[in-house]
């Protein structure tokens, strides 16, 4: 193994540990599971966008979609919780396929702006549909049982999270791996290369489309369940910009990229209150005491330091400068 392989082994390593030991080191488990359902979600955004070259702005009808069926799943028709997550992971895969056939044989913004625009049509018709409760949501979604445990535990409810989103991580990791993922990492690079050389590539782009559809789905299914409720945040375009933050500030293209931009920005939009205080009690600034009503501005700021100081992502970046001072060193 190269020394970046066993670094990024013991760093994986590290961070499972450190998940695993989170709500007996006095992490809030529901937190941690929010962590875990965005840091899901981007990475499934990553797979399509770092990976193929193709930003969707329209990942928030896959993931919103995906929640407000589960939870119709869960309250109104009375399935078992296994099966409400795997039908909303369905409803997504098929607005994937709608999105992924119109959109894939477009190119740049083009295809971005067509992604907008039928994710906008999700959002108009949960706005107006009698299931989802409109501006109120969908309330009371219940948790229920997995296999026969209850899943009422916070605590158990996390560990089962976490064990969905390592699977779902390692899975998405063989595919970027796979003969497939290189075919398409090569369709990012050059593009008509690749069809010189035999390659369908609107297949290859809209097989990815519907793995990230799925995966973006599952993070949604899960959050729904673990929070309750389904409001039109999920679906509203915002959650498809929010998105694209977390995994342009963790990394783009990076395996551990998303993870860190979804711990970066959901624990600053949670605590935001708190760090606004502790930095006016040290520094005497009132203004401080505001910042839990200006999350947006913060990340918005942060995004601006990242574009300025780390072109390709914490993670990206680190990854670059790293490697190459190893090499001179080496």
């Amino acid at each position: 193994m190269s020394w970046r392989s066993k670094a990024q082994l013991s760093t994986m390593w590290l961070i499972l540990l450190l998940a695993v030991a989170a709500p007996w080191l006095g992490m809030y488990p529901v937190l941690g599971m929010r962590i875990m359902s965005f840091a899901l979600f981007a990475c499934a955004f990553n797979l399509m966008a770092g990976y193929t070259g193709l930003i969707s702005f329209g990942h928030a009808a896959l993931f919103g979609g995906a929640g407000y069926v589960t939870g119709l799943a869960l309250t109104s028709w009375g399935w078992p919780t296994p099966a409400g997550i795997m039908f909303g992971v369905f409803v997504a895969l098929v607005i994937g396929l709608a999105m992924g056939v119109l959109a894939v044989r477009r190119y740049g913004i083009y295809f971005s702006m067509v992604t907008l625009a039928l994710a906008q049509i999700v959002y108009f018709y949960c706005l107006q549909a009698d299931f989802t409760g409109g501006e109120d949501g969908l309330q009371g979604i219940p948790r229920g049982t997995l296999f026969g445990l209850s899943l009422q535990s916070d605590r158990v409810m996390y560990y089962v999270m976490l064990v969905v989103f390592v699977a779902s991580w390692w899975f998405i990791r063989r595919i970027v791996r796979s003969p497939f993922g290189q075919i398409l990492q090569a369709v990012r690079e050059n593009e008509p290369r690749a069809i010189s050389l035999g390659y369908r590539v609107n297949r290859y782009k809209l097989g990815m489309f519907l793995l990230s559809a799925g995966f973006a789905g599952l993070a949604g299914a899960m959050k729904a369940v673990i929070m309750g409720f389904e409001t039109l945040t999920d679906v509203h375009w915002s959650t498809s910009g929010m998105v694209i933050l977390l995994t342009l500030v963790g990394g783009l293209g990076t395996d551990l990229g998303p993870i860190l931009g979804a711990v970066i920005i959901t624990v600053l939009e949670e605590k935001m209150g708190a760090i606004g205080h502790f930095l006016e009690h040290i520094t005497g600034v009132h203004w401080f005491a505001s910042l839990n009503d200006n999350v947006s501005m913060i990340n918005g700021a942060i995004f601006v330091l990242c574009v300025l100081l780390f072109r390709r992502g914490i993670v990206g970046t680190f990854n670059a400068r790293w490697g190459g001072a190893r090499a001179a060193s080496g």
